[in-house]
């Protein structure tokens, strides 16, 4: 027996699923506003688009395929970068992995390297002594890396990760800000969705990321 008032009420939530549309995405659902916007490293006619991301995160790595292709097809109109999080403290290897080969300039010409010795390749890079290793072997400079590694600019990155990330609100991976003032991920895109499989919350988090970069936009060219 189905009381009346329980299926009145499931049909509500069923209706108000179905007609959930990340593209007409609602604050507090598929994206939250943060409290105090950040400082953007973009020019006022470009938005800027952070991945919060760890090598090892296997959403991360499902994701990818998906947000690459959307950064591709933003082209110039966004300023697209990411953060990894320090996953097991203020001297993360990952973490240090990643900011030492933004340094020497080679973030993202690694980055699929990694991903695929990571995902793949089942390769552990979660200690110090394994990431130089590996790097050495996959066409990096160990001196140059070291000396990277261990600069005064990469020391100082590590410790102001923490505080970053804080600033942010962002406590999981991947996630999403836009314009220092908006927050998604695969998960918040696809909260209100019937279909929330990886697959389709990807999908999902693609088309806030469209609606937030426009509203971005329409909100640079009005404090212009």
């Amino acid at each position: 027996m189905v009381f009346p008032r329980l299926a009145l009420a499931v049909i509500g939530l069923v209706s108000t699923l179905a007609f959930a549309s990340p593209a007409d995405p609602r604050n507090g659902a598929e994206y939250h506003t943060l409290p105090t916007r950040q400082a953007v490293q973009a020019p006022a006619d470009k938005v800027e688009v952070i991945e919060f991301f760890m090598y090892h995160c296997p959403f991360c790595y499902s994701l990818e395929p998906e947000l690459a292709a959307w950064v591709k097809k933003q082209g110039d109109a966004i300023v697209f970068r990411r953060v990894h999080l320090p996953y097991t403290g203020a001297n993360d290897p990952e973490a240090h992995l990643f900011l030492t080969l933004q340094a020497m300039g080679k973030g993202e010409a690694m980055f699929p390297k990694i991903e695929h010795a990571v995902h793949v390749d089942h390769i552990r890079l979660a200690k110090d002594d394994a990431i130089i290793d590996w790097v050495a072997k996959n066409g990096v400079d160990k001196t140059e890396f070291l000396s990277a590694w261990n600069s005064f600019g990469v020391t100082t990155a590590m410790r102001r990760l923490a505080r970053s990330i804080g600033d942010y609100k962002v406590d999981s991976a991947p996630m999403l800000t836009v314009n220092g003032r908006y927050l998604t991920s695969p998960a918040l895109a696809s909260s209100r969705s019937v279909d929330q499989a990886p697959d389709a919350a990807n999908k999902a988090v693609i088309v806030v990321l469209d609606a937030l970069v426009a509203k971005s936009r329409s909100e640079n060219a009005a404090a212009q």
